[in-house]
């Protein structure tokens, strides 16, 4: 279906119930999740279930129907303009999203610590609600609340994937590079090492995670530093395990002779974000583990 000004030529998709479909699951999701946190286990582990299932199937037969009309040529140059938009305004999004957590760690070092040890002249907090308390970090909060933790360094698995990140950043832009000059071999070889870092990368975090609660005594009750600490990480981790399986989509995508040298939106878009997720853990590394 099209829609015609002129020379203009812009693809409108057909009624679709996948929009519809992925809601209720989507509703489902967050209802069972709803019902879970209110102590009412089994019916809401039902719920929640059947709407993860829902929007799995929904957004697989949504793709499937999004990549087949990108195959058979129907977008053209204004569609692509609008999907670049799209991925910029969605990756701007994604800048607010970190900037806010990233916003909440500088806030509690820079102001809220001093404020609590009598910065400005603050008696009422230094004397007569947390006297004592000494501006630190990292900090387990005013009274010892979050109890006694041991905070993470920037070497061993921090350091290790720092690097598994910067690599995987070198690989996806050798791939595009091999796929803007139509050399196929380099694209499948350098995506596939690309998205096989970022999955090692979720598995060692998963183990700094066991190391930090079982022999640091760092939870997400750990006070301010552990509730930043988790809350960045695990929102990072998840935004590179659902890159890392976007990059395995796209390989299976290049093995199966999809994208040419010009037409290869769907493989630029998950390197912009790849790119971003890795510019985010450099965030991440200097102001969380370094200083």
């Amino acid at each position: 279906m099209s829609s015609h000004t002129g020379a203009q030529r812009y693809f409108i998709p057909h009624n679709s119930p996948w929009s519809f479909a992925i809601t209720v699951g989507f509703f489902a999701l967050l209802f069972g999740t709803a019902m879970l946190l209110s102590g009412m286990e089994k019916s809401g582990l039902a719920i929640l279930c059947a709407g993860a299932v829902v929007m799995i199937v929904c957004m697989v037969g949504w793709w499937r129907l999004v990549i087949h009309e990108s195959e058979s040529r129907t977008y053209r140059a204004l569609e692509d303009s609008s999907f670049r938009w799209g991925m910029v305004f969605f990756i701007f999004s994604e800048v607010c999203f970190f900037g806010a957590f990233f916003g909440a760690l500088f806030y509690s070092r820079l102001f809220v610590l001093p404020f609590l040890s009598g910065a400005s002249n603050n008696l009422f907090t230094e004397v007569l609600l947390w006297p004592g308390f000494v501006a630190q970090w990292p900090s387990n909060g005013p009274g010892n609340l979050g109890g006694t933790f041991e905070g993470m360094t920037p070497g061993g698995i921090a350091a290790m994937n720092t690097a598994l990140l910067f690599i995987s950043a070198v690989t996806v832009t050798i791939a595009h590079w091999g796929l803007k000059n139509g050399h196929r071999n380099i694209v499948k070889v350098f995506l596939a090492l690309t998205f096989f870092l970022g999955f090692t990368f979720v598995v060692s975090q998963a183990h700094e995670y066991i190391h930090a609660y079982q022999q640091l005594g760092l939870t997400l009750g750990s006070g301010i530093y552990g509730t930043t600490f988790f809350v960045l990480t695990g929102f990072h981790g998840t935004h590179v395990t659902i890159g890392a399986i976007a990059l395995l989509v796209i390989w299976v995508r290049v093995m199966r002779g999809h994208f040419d040298e010009h037409h290869h939106f769907g493989f630029e878009a998950i390197a912009w974000y790849w790119h971003f997720v890795d510019v985010v853990w450099l965030g991440l590394y200097l102001f969380v583990y370094w200083l």
